[in-house]
C-alpha cells in the first residue's frame, strides 16, 4: 500500500446509483464546512438535470458543488479531461485550507483523479473506424460480445451500450494483447495524488432496487420525457454519448414511437439496476472503501472526523 504521509487529504463518497451518496455528501460537507466535487460522468453535462439526478437547488445551496454542468451534451467528456479539471479544483480548494468531498459513482473518474490514468497506446483512427463500422452493421452489443470473448474482465466493467469504451478496450487489446481492465487493476496500487478516506454508501440489494424503481418513477413525474424532447429539439443527436445513456435512450425510443411509455420506463429501471450491479462489482474490488448504510451516518461522521483531525 503506498504511503501518503504529508499529502493533502480528501474524502471520497461513492457507491452505486440511488444509494444516497448525494444526500450523505451534502450532510458531511455541511458538518465539516466542505465543498463537493462531483465524480459523475453524466452530471458533467448541461441541460441534463432530471435524467442524471443532479443535486437539487436546495442541496447546492447547502454545499458548493463543482464539476457539474461543465460540458455540452454533444461533447465527449473523457476520464482524462475529468482528472485534469477536477484535480485543478481540488488543489485550489485544498490550498485555501478547504475540505473536499469527491462524490459520485463513476469509478474510473475517481481512479483517474486519485492516481492518474494508465498508460495506453494512442488512438488508432483506422482501427476505430473499423470497429465503428462493425457497430453500425451489427450493433454495439456485437462489439461487446467480441470483447467478452477476448477480454471478459473489461467486458464485465463496461456497459454493452457504451460504444466509446468498448472500442477503446478492443483497441488496447489489439495493440498490446493486454486487458485494459487488468492494467487498471495493476495501476490501482501505484502512488496516489492525495491521502484519501473512501466512504461507500450501500444498501441491501432489494432496498437498492426499490429505490431505483421509485427514482425512475419520480424522474418521469418530474419531466424526464419533456427534458429529453427539449434536448432533441435543440438539435442534439440521439447517438451522442450523453443521450445514448440508458436514462435517455429508452425515452428517445418512446418519443420515436418505437416503445410504449410503460415499456420505456421498464427498460430504464432494468438498465439502472444492471448499472448498479456493475458499480458494486467495480467498487467491491477496492479494499480501501469503508462501507456504510445510509442510516449509519454517525459512524461515518466519526471516521471522517478522525481522518481529517487526527
Amino acid at each position: 500500500m503506498p504511503r501518503n504521509h504529508g499529502k493533502k487529504k480528501i474524502v471520497v463518497i461513492t457507491g452505486p446509483t440511488a444509494a444516497g451518496k448525494t444526500a450523505a455528501a451534502v450532510e458531511f460537507a455541511r458538518l465539516f464546512g466542505g465543498d463537493i466535487v462531483s465524480a459523475d460522468s453524466m452530471q458533467v453535462y448541461r441541460y441534463m438535470t432530471i435524467g442524471t439526478a443532479k443535486p437539487t437547488e436546495d442541496e447546492r445551496q447547502q454545499a458548493p458543488h463543482h464539476m457539474v454542468d461543465v460540458a455540452d451534451p454533444d461533447e465527449t467528456f473523457s476520464a482524462a479531461r475529468y482528472a485534469t479539471e477536477a484535480s485543478g479544483i481540488v488543489d485550489r480548494l485544498l490550498e485555501k485550507g478547504g475540505t473536499v468531498f469527491v462524490t459520485g459513482g463513476t469509478g474510473l473518474y475517481i481512479e483517474a483523479l486519485l492516481g492518474g490514468l494508465i498508460e495506453t497506446p494512442p488512438a488508432d483512427p483506422e482501427l476505430r473506424r473499423y470497429y465503428r463500422d462493425l457497430a453500425e452493421l451489427h450493433g454495439t452489443a456485437y462489439l461487446h460480445e467480441m470483447l467478452q470473448k477476448n477480454d471478459p474482465a473489461s467486458a464485465a466493467a463496461i456497459h454493452h451500450h457504451d460504444r466509446v469504451r468498448i472500442i477503446r478496450a478492443l483497441e488496447v487489446l489489439k495493440h498490446t494483447g493486454a486487458s485494459i481492465e487488468g492494467r487498471r487493476h495493476e495501476h490501482a496500487f501505484s502512488e496516489k495524488r492525495y491521502e484519501c478516506l473512501k466512504i461507500g454508501i450501500i444498501l441491501d440489494r432489494h432496498d437498492l432496487f426499490q429505490r431505483i424503481s421509485e427514482r425512475a418513477d419520480v424522474m418521469i413525474r418530474d419531466g424526464l420525457v419533456e427534458e429529453t424532447e427539449w434536448l432533441l429539439n435543440k438539435g442534439y443527436d440521439p447517438s451522442c454519448p450523453s443521450l445514448a445513456a440508458f436514462s435517455y435512450r429508452h425515452i428517445i425510443e418512446y418519443l420515436k414511437a418505437k416503445l410504449d411509455k410503460d415499456e420505456a420506463v421498464r427498460r430504464l429501471k432494468r438498465d439502472t439496476r444492471n448499472y448498479a450491479k456493475r458499480q458494486i462489482t467495480w467498487f467491491k474490488r477496492d479494499r480501501d472503501i469503508v462501507w456504510h448504510e445510509p442510516g449509519e451516518r454517525e459512524a461515518a461522521v466519526e471516521k471522517i472526523s478522525r481522518f481529517l483531525f487526527p
